[in-house]
């Protein structure tokens, strides 16, 4: 078993955004040169029972849309294992397994998309952490009844915007569909002027990071900080009012998506080529899953 693997999973289901870039995107592309990094794309995750056709077609095309963000945002299959979760078999089969070998109603599907990957470190934000901490429990307890088979999974988070709220109320989790809030990572520049200009913030009181106090300016502050990097409490100190910081933070976010922008128009140019890179990252990592699946088949008693 490998103990040094990192993985993160992004669920098709809608377009990619400023909060997943931040938190998830960025920290992954970083790292991916120091570590043994996966990524892949939940698709079984994002059907829904009785979806029909066109449903299923959307699924399909979010994924690849997904695929090719992603790659425009600093993915390099090169260095990571970068696929579609449906073209690797073995995810169902070790969630089979893992349902008819754990307690009843503790097993997930995410359990096996982590177990599967001997993955020793989950990106994840607080929203998350107990799907991660479920899993190492059923790791945990299958290793105690089978015998050392899988690799304890822990949550790694970014010092760093962790968590972005939507813009329009910062009370929750940027990501909620049609939400006035939410920046899109193709979102013409116009568009994420706009939102940031509209940005719900506590009007009254110096610009100070206080999330709990002061959910819209702090939020404001981690994308600054997550932006040009520094700590969100030290760069607003300069700033003199909200306009000020609804502006520097536009220019900031413009500066990120920028480049992301102009390698997504390029990708999307060549539709096969998203395809085939995805084809060929699922190709390896059933070279290394089912290494996975033999392990539990074995520790638990069938013909391998």
């Amino acid at each position: 078993m490998t103990t040094n693997r990192r993985l993160t999973g992004f669920k098709p289901s809608g377009d990619l955004h400023l909060g997943n870039l931040l938190s998830a995107i960025q920290p992954m592309v970083r790292d991916q040169y120091t570590t043994d990094s996966t990524v892949f794309l939940a698709d079984l995750h994002a059907l829904a029972p009785g979806q029909p056709v066109p449903g299923r077609a959307t699924v399909r095309e979010t994924t690849l849309r997904q695929a090719t963000v992603l790659l425009a945002a600093g993915v390099d299959p090169d260095r990571t294992l970068f696929y579609a979760q449906s073209q690797v078999p073995d995810h169902a089969e070790l969630h089979h397994l893992l349902a008819r070998t754990t307690s009843r109603g503790r097993t997930r599907p995410q359990a096996a998309d982590i177990l599967l990957h001997d993955a020793a470190e989950v990106p994840a934000g607080a929203d998350q952490r107990q799907h991660v901490a479920l899993t190492r429990d059923i790791a945990s307890r299958f290793n105690r009844r089978y015998g050392s088979t899988f690799v304890l999974p822990s949550v790694v988070t970014p010092p760093v915007a962790a968590r972005v709220l939507d813009l329009a109320d910062p009370t929750v989790k940027m990501g909620r569909p049609a939400s006035p809030g939410v920046i899109g990572l193709l979102d013409p520049p116009e568009l994420v002027i706009h939102t940031i200009e509209q940005a719900m913030t506590e009007e009254d009181g110096p610009i100070g990071y206080d999330p709990a106090a002061r959910p819209g300016v702090s939020n404001l502050l981690e994308i600054l900080a997550a932006c040009v990097g520094g700590a969100p409490a030290t760069v607003g100190a300069d700033l003199r009012g909200h306009a000020e910081l609804r502006r520097v933070t536009a220019e900031a976010v413009l500066g990120l998506l920028r480049p992301v922008r102009a390698r997504h128009a390029t990708l999307a140019r060549d539709p096969g080529y998203v395809r085939r890179l995805l084809a060929d990252g699922a190709e390896r990592a059933r070279g290394r899953t089912a290494e996975t699946v033999f392990r539990v088949k074995r520790a638990i008693g069938l013909l391998t």
